[in-house]
């Protein structure tokens, strides 16, 4: 599920925050801080790849050597 970053326009609250929310919700119009109207919903740059588990490395799978484990002609 994507997060979205908010921020209350409010002067006196400029609260920034995140928010897990599925793509089909609706925008988020009230601060939860302050209970201001104005709400921006700001613009992000993505999200990166984010590898887990074991692996990735360029030493995990080493190519094979010519002559170990197979004959030559």
């Amino acid at each position: 599920m994507p997060h979205y970053r908010y921020r209350c326009n409010s002067k006196v609250c400029a609260n920034e925050w995140l928010e897990f929310q599925a793509m089909k919700d609706s925008l988020i119009e009230e601060c939860p801080k302050c209970g201001s109207k104005d709400v921006t919903r700001l613009i992000g740059a993505g999200s990166g790849v984010v590898y887990k588990g074991t692996g990735f490395y360029c030493t995990d799978n080493p190519k094979k050597e010519a002559g170990h484990g197979s004959k030559k002609k």
